[in-house]
């Protein structure tokens, strides 16, 4: 330190052991400052000594700050500035921020003051200068009660103030001037020296913090204390490289100990802010996510799950993705009613039921519990403030081992986290293999179980559910085979399938599945078929009106389609939103119309917008037409006796929008259903990306020295990319299983489609590969033995 730090060190420790009467300089610092001065004249003398009374008091005055106003930050900030000396500064701030009780009485929203605080206020600050009298009395009651007594004794009196001030405040408010915080935050940021300060005072009250939410439920006593976070948290550069190693990650965990009502109230504060703030704040704890995989080598032994700081990072980016959900748009009135009829328990025991288990989750999908205190669901926002693919972390995805992510999930121990818990971090791959170990559950307990009862009631033992169908009357037998098992033994539907075409030798590892559906479905979203509809303009299928298919073939399709998930099989199928959007439990609406019928939707909406005379200018009434299989016209009354009521400027809007589709076909939703984990894990938009298929990357393979030395490996690869797109997505179908190739003389290229192994024999030239490989994707079909 220079003379002058030297100097008001000196001073510090002076004043500790004597109070002085009259400030004046240390001859111990200055006695040749002094000596050089005496030859000055006497009223230049003067002066000095009055500048340096008027230093030592402002730092008296620094020394006694407790607590920061934006007003108290700007006075220290000029008055440093004028001396060039940013040390009391940066010491204030380092009390400050380091001290709970210090941060949280910090700029707090002004408020008029009673005439007896005022009062008080003068009794306790009679030998103060007037100028901290002022200061004083334009801050919160909270802030002039306190003194640098017992600091237990304080924050019981800061408890009693605080939750009558929180008692004022709506639940999405806070007592904190946030605009201020900001302001402040841009002034001084810009310093390094003073950044240093935050940096350092964050890594000391951490720890504190943590322990007080921990162990002394200090929230409950001060709701208040959430100051500290909303303060902390508007610092821009918590993302930088400073804070990543210590800072952050122990904020992290002592935000990620604050009790539900107080993730929730955060929850509803955030979601005020504008796009940019949540997406910093996304960021932020994003980053940190990210450097802690990166700078850890995780893996089976060393679980990622297992990492403090992840976790508790992930469990604050929860708080900003409900943040997220809130400040979108929501939905949140058009909901399906609930069954007024409960729903029979099964008769039948399950294995963990055989185990002495109660069987869990039995009104539904696990539901989070900051979702339950918010009131709100994830599928009640149609667009958020920012892209839900935003919250998605794949260096995460990639070390997460999902197998045991997925047993801490159902094993819901306090000790384990599972990050399925925040299934918005999780990319589609990650879910689906959740899905996948959830599926493969469900089937090796029903074969459990199948064995037990062969074994005690001497039931015949059928482990799997078989279906043998002829590839000419796939649908004719697939439908029948599965409408008896839905009526005499439904259980039968959570057993593993096993397919087996007549006349084919294949053997079903998941290959002959995979083609069994895809065939399936092809048929029956044929448009000659009649059970629906395909839209050339918005390539969506919707069901057909005028369909002579009653209620019990639809539900065949939805079982279809539910075994095809529950299979693991991904299947092209198209609909609109509104389709997602009542399997997650909403009903349709209007807007619903702008994906499903543009035209319709454009139609009305210009309809309600029309500012003339609807009923003489467009002379139209509450019936609709549409034609049946065979081209004739139908119409449809939209209300009874609607083609006598005429569309007028009164009644055109229609409270409920979602009379568009109370029609026969739109019930027929309602047999299809997906399981409790698909609904947790997946969203609207990631069930579209799931359904409509993907175009797989086909040179993301590498090969060592002795593959890569093979002409014949090379020019395949070569051949490969020379392909249009059609006949990639052909030779994706030839090899994961779509269609097949049979080994005959030609030696054409053959696959093991349930391993998704490619065979591909040695050709002479790369003209002779093209033309065998072209001629096994294009002309494939069936099964064989190798």
């Amino acid at each position: 330190m220079d003379n002058n730090e030297a100097a008001v060190k000196a001073l510090e420790l002076y004043k500790v052991n004597a109070k002085l009467c009259d400030p004046h300089p240390s001859k111990k610092g200055t006695a040749s400052t002094y000596q050089e001065s005496s030859a000055h004249s006497n009223s230049a003398c003067s002066n000095k000594k009055m500048n340096h009374k008027d230093i030592h008091s402002v730092r008296d005055n620094f020394k006694d700050v407790n607590y920061l106003t934006e007003e108290k930050v700007y006075e220290i900030l000029d008055t440093c500035g004028e001396k060039e000396d940013y040390s009391p500064l940066i010491r204030v701030i380092g009390r400050v921020f380091s001290s709970a009780e210090g941060l949280v009485q910090s700029f707090r929203r002004s408020k008029p003051h009673t005439k007896e605080e005022l009062k008080s206020l003068q009794g306790k600050d009679e030998d103060k200068d007037e100028d901290e009298k002022e200061a004083a009395a334009s801050s919160t009651t909270a802030m002039e009660e306190d003194s640098p007594t017992s600091s237990s004794s304080s924050r019981l009196g800061e408890c009693s103030s605080g939750e009558n001030d929180v008692q004022k405040l709506a639940p999405d408010e806070v007592s904190v001037d946030i605009e201020a915080v900001r302001r402040v935050y841009e002034r001084l940021l810009s310093n390094d020296k003073i950044e240093a300060a935050f940096l350092n005072a964050l890594v000391y009250l951490s720890p504190n913090v943590e322990c007080d939410l921990t162990y002394h439920n200090v929230y409950s006593r001060d709701p208040n204390y959430l100051n500290l976070f909303v303060i902390v948290m508007e610092n821009s550069n918590l993302h930088s490289p400073e804070y990543l190693e210590i800072a952050l990650p122990q904020f992290c965990k002592a935000m990620s100990k604050l009790p539900l009502a107080a993730q929730a109230k955060l929850a509803r504060l955030w979601s005020h802010y504008s796009a940019e703030q949540i997406r910093r704040m996304v960021e932020t704890f994003q980053q940190l996510i990210t450097y802690k995989v990166i700078s850890n080598e995780f893996n089976s032994r060393n679980l990622v799950n297992d990492d403090d700081a992840v976790v508790a990072a992930t469990k604050c980016l929860k708080i900003v993705y409900y943040a997220n959900v809130l400040g979108g748009d929501l939905d949140m009135e058009h909901n399906e009613e609930e069954d007024e009829e409960p729903i029979p328990e099964s008769s039948d025991l399950t294995l963990q039921e055989l185990l002495g288990e109660e069987r869990r989750n039995k009104k539904g999908p696990r539901v989070d519990p900051l979702e339950t205190e918010l009131g709100i669901r994830t599928s009640d926002c149609r667009r958020p403030l920012i892209p839900f693919e935003e919250f998605v972390n794949e260096p995460l995805n990639e070390v997460l081992e999902m197998d045991k992510d997925y047993t801490f999930f159902k094993v819901e121990t306090e000790n384990k986290f599972s990050f399925m818990t925040c299934p918005f971090i999780l990319n589609a791959v990650t879910k689906n293999l959740g899905l996948y170990y959830d599926n493969r559950i469900r089937m090796y307990s029903e074969r459990r179980i199948t064995v037990l009862y062969s074994l005690v009631q001497g039931q015949q033992l059928n482990p799997y559910l078989r279906l043998k169908v002829r590839r000419d009357h796939i649908i004719d037998d697939a439908l029948v085979r599965l409408e008896m098992i839905a009526m005499e033994n439904p259980a039968d539907l959570k057993k593993q399938l096993y397919v087996e075409f007549e006349g084919e030798q294949g053997v079903d590892e998941g290959g002959v599945s995979k083609e069994f559906f895809q065939l399936v479905v092809e048929e029956i979203f044929n448009p000659d078929i009649g059970m629906f509809t395909y839209d050339e303009h918005t390539k969506l299928f919707w069901f057909n009106p005028s369909s002579f298919e009653n209620e019990g073939q639809y539900t065949l399709i939805g079982i279809v389609l539910g075994l095809a998930i529950y299979n693991n099989c991904i299947l092209d199928v198209h609909f609109p939103m509104v389709v997602y959007r009542k399997l997650m439990g909403k009903k349709g609406t209007f807007r619903d119309l702008a994906d499903a019928n543009p035209v319709l939707y454009q139609s009305l909406k210009e309809l309600l917008e029309y500012e003339g005379s609807v009923e003489e200018d467009m002379m139209i009434t509450f019936q609709i037409s549409h034609t049946d299989l065979f081209g004739n016209a139908l119409m449809y009354d939209l209300r009874e006796n609607g083609d006598k009521i005429p569309v007028t400027n009164e009644n055109r809007k229609v409270k409920n929008m979602s009379l568009f589709w109370k029609t026969k076909n739109m019930q027929r939703l309602k047999q299809f259903s997906l399981t409790s984990l698909i609904v947790n894990l997946f969203k609207r938009s990631t069930l579209v990306c799931a359904s409509t298929g993907y175009v797989l990357e086909l040179n993301s393979y590498i090969f060592d020295e002795a593959v890569s030395s093979c002409l014949c490996r090379r020019e395949f690869w070569e051949t490969l990319h020379s392909f249009g797109e059609e006949q990639k997505r052909l030779f994706l179908q030839f090899t994961t299983g779509t269609d097949r190739a049979l080994n005959d003389s030609l030696k054409l290229p053959t696959s093991h489609t349930c391993f998704n192994v490619l065979l591909l024999p040695e050709y002479n030239s790369k003209e002779k590969l093209r033309e065998r490989l072209l001629k096994a994707i294009t002309y494939a079909k069936g099964f064989g033995m190798l």
